[in-house]
């Protein structure tokens, strides 16, 4: 099985076994190692659909005679791994039996005057990974996570965004003065204040800011705020959850440019 282009492992004291395991378990190791791990055929096809070549592609072993015909050309080098390894490294709860390592790209320099969605410390990995997947969907290709946002090419955010990741320019780690150098109006949310989304006139381009599950959108944001939005919630719910905020009010950003 292992020849020039392919590696056969079956020990867990690999190097390259213990890197992954990092990759694939630590939410912050990608920063350290440069580079990003998707898991599973969706997100590698999202990928290869972006026009990017992996790095390393893993397959478990029961996998490897299927996926050497349809993957043997989309990565610099293949690893197979023994199937015991394999479910060791996953963070699913069935193994995908594949998966992808990448270069993590290079941050992007923020752009001023583009569609922006913030995150101001979202933390829940699932809720960032889906407000990507909404950034994507309406419009907005930016997005800037300040310091205390979940960290966004972690394995769980990766799994969330189901492949947006691969069409939005990422910045993360930045603090509030960096929201400055943003020329488009600021627009936040609110559960009690502001106008009614439905009845807003919303600009185009615009930064929409997504608070803290908790504690909502900072008062340093808010008060550079240049709209103050809520969402009608004729139900009688108090709040709603931050990600479900999101694809409301991009939608409706989208629908109305």
């Amino acid at each position: 099985m292992t020849s020039s282009s392919v590696i056969a492992i079956h020990s867990r004291d690999n190097t390259f076994v213990k890197d992954l395991r990092r990759l694939a378990q630590d939410t912050t190791a990608y920063r350290k190692q440069g580079r990003v791990w998707l898991e599973g055929d969706h997100l590698c096809r999202a990928a290869l659909a972006r026009g990017l070549r992996a790095a390393v592609a893993v397959f478990s072993e029961s996998f490897w005679p299927q996926a050497q015909f349809e993957y043997a050309q989309d990565a610099m080098k293949t690893i197979v791994l023994a199937d015991a390894l394999f479910a060791d490294i996953s963070g699913l709860e069935s193994p995908a039996r594949m998966g992808f390592i990448l270069d993590l790209p290079t941050p992007p320099a923020l752009r001023p005057e583009a569609a922006t969605v913030v995150l101001d410390r979202v933390q829940d990995a699932g809720n960032v990974g889906s407000i990507l997947r909404s950034a994507s969907a309406f419009g907005f290709r930016q997005v800037v996570a300040i310091k205390g946002s979940a960290a966004l090419w972690s394995p769980k955010v990766l799994r969330a965004g189901m492949g947006a990741h691969f069409a939005l320019d990422l910045i993360e780690g930045v603090g509030l003065e960096d929201i400055v150098a943003l020329e488009v109006p600021l627009l936040v949310t609110s559960s009690h204040a502001g106008d009614y989304l439905h009845r807003a006139a919303l600009p185009w381009p615009c930064a929409w800011v997504m608070g803290h599950e908790g504690q909502g959108v900072s008062p340093s944001l808010e008060d550079r705020a240049a709209v103050r939005i809520r969402i009608a919630q004729p139900g009688g719910e108090e709040s709603l959850n931050v990600a479900a905020a999101a694809a409301i009010c991009l939608h409706a950003s989208g629908a109305a440019r």
